[in-house]
């Protein structure tokens, strides 16, 4: 990956609606140039997906919970468990493995907080691998985002 590739990385992570073309004045190569490169990073899953990001608070004042997970027990199968789990619920947008004291951290979105509520029944209180979770809930989201600074 040279500069240029960083280049289209960044403008891309503004407004991957952005053509080739206009992608191409903005860094100095052509369309078709643009496109073989742009056909690279996805082959290559650098580019892993190209989404829309909406806004929940539009939407209908979507919830948006951080969720400190601790399993009892360690065990490899248990943390794939989990893991596998959590790739399950669309509600569930972001899931960390950390080190320390917890096990994981969730970003999680829900209608309102009946249907967290209900979220956290199905995923942590019928769970018996859970040893606890706590659960956040974010007043604003300030930032939001998935940007990656490409330099």
């Amino acid at each position: 990956m040279d500069d240029l590739d960083k280049k289209i990385l960044g403008l891309l992570q503004i407004d991957n609606r952005i053509s080739s073309e206009e992608l191409g004045l903005k860094i100095g190569l052509s369309a078709t140039a643009c496109q073989r490169r742009l056909k690279k990073l996805r082959q290559s899953k650098v580019i892993r997906k190209e989404i829309a990001v909406l806004d929940g608070v539009k939407l209908d004042n979507y919830v948006t919970v951080i969720v400190e997970v601790t399993l009892k027990q360690g065990l490899l199968n248990s943390i794939d468990s989990f893991k596998n789990r959590m790739l399950e619920y669309p509600q569930v947008q972001q899931c960390f493995y950390v080190v320390g004291q917890i096990d994981f951290i969730l970003v999680v979105t829900a209608k309102n907080m009946l249907a967290y509520e209900e979220l956290t029944r199905e995923l942590f209180f019928a769970d018996d691998n859970i040893q606890k979770f706590r659960s956040t809930v974010s007043m604003e989201n300030v930032k939001v985002g998935l940007d990656i600074p490409v330099f």
